[in-house]
């Protein structure tokens, strides 16, 4: 009974939330009009935030490798000739960009998800870089930090790069990375990945509903070649990150 008690005002403060959430994430998207203006104007925000728990020089660092990282994202869009906005800062969610115009098939939406993690990990590989030439505890745990924020980026699970990158290699993968998700929740319970469990959960469902569709079958119809192409470059950012954090740790 007490759980019950409990755990009905936890779901509906999750749910009322989420929706104030989405809210947000609306008015920063339409802020990502002034493009420029909006990215410095949220960066700066994002820093103040952030500096709240790390001091502003670590935060300062962290928004940059979120931004590197994010515009590996614009420029693979832009590559593919889908025109995107410059990011938008939220603080302690991240970031998002405006895309006019939706990838034509799994295999520009998985190459679009893993450019974050690809031009991010190489930003995360730098600020690591310097700080082994400058001996400097702060950029080695910034490095750290960036190698974790990618890797975690790489959850197989939609709205996450892995997820899109799923797309690509198998949706079915989605499932595993659900399954994933919700036993991580167990061990370390977070709104954060609750949210991103409801959404992935919810957006695996719309797709699989879908799935008969001619557009879908077509949209998920990858030759092997790109499939394998997709994982080698899953796994091996996914390495890269694994070996950069534990290159960056810094015992505190």
């Amino acid at each position: 009974m007490l759980a019950k008690r409990i755990g009905g005002p936890v779901i509906a403060a999750i749910v009322f939330g989420f929706q104030w959430i989405l809210k947000l994430k609306l008015l920063f998207i339409a802020a990502a009009k002034f493009s420029f203006v909006a990215t410095a104007a949220t960066m700066v925000l994002s820093v103040g935030a952030y500096a709240l728990l790390w001091g502003w020089r670590f935060a300062a660092i962290f928004v940059l490798l979120i931004f590197v990282h994010e515009l590996g994202h614009v420029l693979w869009l832009r590559h593919e000739g889908i025109p995107a906005s410059a990011p938008v800062f939220i603080p302690f969610l991240g970031a998002v960009i405006g895309m006019k115009g939706v990838p034509r098939d799994a295999y520009v939406e998985a190459k679009v998800g893993l450019a974050g993690p690809v031009l991010g990990t190489l930003g995360a590989a730098v600020v690591l870089g310097l700080g082994e030439l400058q001996n400097s505890d702060l950029l080695r745990a910034a490095g750290h930090t960036g190698f974790l924020l990618n890797l975690f980026n790489l959850l197989p699970i939609v709205p996450l790069d892995g997820g899109r990158a799923m797309a690509a290699i198998h949706p079915a993968l989605w499932i595993a990375g659900i399954a994933g998700l919700a036993a991580l929740l167990v061990v370390a319970p977070n709104a954060i990945l609750i949210l991103i469990l409801l959404l992935g959960a919810r957006e695996a469902w719309v797709r699989y509903r879908s799935r008969h569709e001619a557009a879908a079958a077509s949209y998920y119809t990858v030759p092997a070649s790109r499939r394998v192409l997709i994982a080698v470059v899953y796994v091996g950012v996914a390495a890269a990150c694994v070996l950069g954090m534990q290159a960056g740790y810094v015992n505190t």
